[in-house]
């Protein structure tokens, strides 16, 4: 190809010689060579107008099962004190009771989404911080984005509130009906408590009752006393809960004795519970300390938990707010940096699986593919192997929906600047 950045228009076209993981096809090995031909929006069998794309790594569009997309962009109006967990919680809190009109989350919704559109993401599972009376601001906001992407970003909105808060008998019940008129996802943090397991009871009967899946943030925490992930499984196993269950961060785990955190991991995988790991902001996040170095990574133990046959996915997380400062919803920079931070090379071919399939397995979205039939929804990298594609950022990616390569400029921080202002 003359110019990488553009593919000529045709009612039929052929990619040439390009490079797709072979676990994406349903077969052995690692990386194989192929022609993908591309008609009316989707992946067809048989010849189009050729194109020599001379080795260019492809994929289907991403899927970013776990983000904030209600905290995000907040950083330069209220920045993390100290980089620390604690600093993030106090901060967002304050900015949320100050700020987060419906207007402002609609504004930075529609920016982080305007973002994930041109790096080549086509689902996210969002998390919404729903402490009443946010619950009622932030979900009708939340509808009205998921309509206005409909047909290219399929959304999906979890609530987010601490177990020690969520009343399961009071005002939790009307979160959980918010969720429900949204089409979403039941959503808890869980802390080591007294009453953990009625609370979990509870919010299980909830979910049961409404037709829910649920979605819990564990154990993001270095203390190895925290293990609430251990209950989680218990009381899935115990009730018989059957709609899909997914737990996230589960740092503790790293730093727990290995038996335990062993004994747990055969928990999780007989209760058939979803991991979903978020090694950026974790990494930002954990064990650090002023004056100090950290001392680990702060990633959960994905390796035992696929060993285990326990589905692994990886995500983007927190976006320029106070939990983690950095990210642009970019499932590239996600794989790159899991693969760096988690070990994932030399260590089976089939990873990339965790920021595709497994996600859209987890969360109930249409399953990525590149076989005949499937929506010609992808992303072109110039790189032919792993090494040449994790050593750039892959600005220069092209993205491809429903058959047509889309603009990729990425929005204006400056469209944000009126919702920067001091409050």
């Amino acid at each position: 190809m003359t110019d990488f950045l553009t593919l000529p228009e045709a009612p039929r076209l052929t990619l040439e010689n390009v490079t797709v993981p072979a676990c994406l096809l349903g077969e052995s090995g690692d990386l194989v060579r192929r022609a993908i031909t591309i008609e009316a929006g989707r992946i067809v069998q048989g010849p189009g107008l050729p194109v020599d794309m001379k080795g260019a790594m492809v994929f289907p569009a991403f899927v970013d099962m776990h983000t904030h997309l209600d905290k995000g962009h907040i950083w330069a109006r209220a920045p993390n004190p100290d980089g620390t967990f604690m600093g993030a919680l106090t901060t967002v809190s304050a900015d949320r009771t100050a700020r987060w009109t419906a207007e402002d989350v609609r504004a930075r919704m529609t920016f982080a989404l305007k973002c994930a559109w041109a790096h080549g993401t086509r689902a996210i599972r969002t998390h919404l911080d729903s402490i009443p009376p946010q619950d009622g601001i932030s979900f009708p906001v939340f509808r009205e984005v998921q309509a206005d992407w409909a047909g290219r970003m399929e959304l999906q909105a979890s609530c987010l509130i601490g177990c020690d808060m969520a009343d399961m008998a009071g005002s939790f019940v009307r979160t959980a009906d918010i969720v429900a008129e949204s089409g979403g996802v039941l959503g808890m943090v869980t802390y080591p408590a007294p009453d953990l397991t009625e609370r979990l009871h509870g919010f299980f009967r909830l979910a049961t009752e409404r037709g829910l899946h649920t979605d819990f943030h564990v154990d993001e925490t270095g203390d190895a006393s925290v293990a609430t992930l251990r209950e989680i499984a218990r009381v899935v196993i115990e009730t018989g809960f059957d709609a899909p269950v997914t737990v996230g961060h589960c740092c503790s785990l790293a730093v727990q004795p290995e038996a335990e955190a062993l004994q747990t991991l055969d928990l999780v995988a007989k209760a058939g519970l979803n991991v979903v790991s978020l090694p950026m902001c974790n990494m930002y996040l954990q064990d650090r300390s002023t004056g100090r170095t950290p001392r680990w990574r702060g990633v959960t133990l994905v390796h035992e938990m696929k060993a285990r046959g326990i589905p692994v996915a990886f995500a983007s997380d927190n976006t320029r707010d106070p939990f983690y400062a950095y990210g642009d919803l970019d499932m590239i920079e996600v794989m790159r940096e899991a693969t760096r931070i988690a070990h994932l090379d030399h260590s089976g071919t089939d990873w990339v699986k965790a920021f595709l399939t497994t996600p859209a397995a987890a969360c109930g979205f249409a399953a990525p593919s590149l076989a005949p039939g499937a929506p010609a929804d992808l992303v072109i990298c110039r790189a032919r192997s792993w090494t040449e594609l994790f050593a750039r950022p892959q600005s220069d990616r092209i993205v491809i929906r429903a058959g047509r390569q889309i603009d990729r400029a990425l929005p204006d921080y400056a469209e944000l600047d009126a919702l920067m202002e001091p409050s």
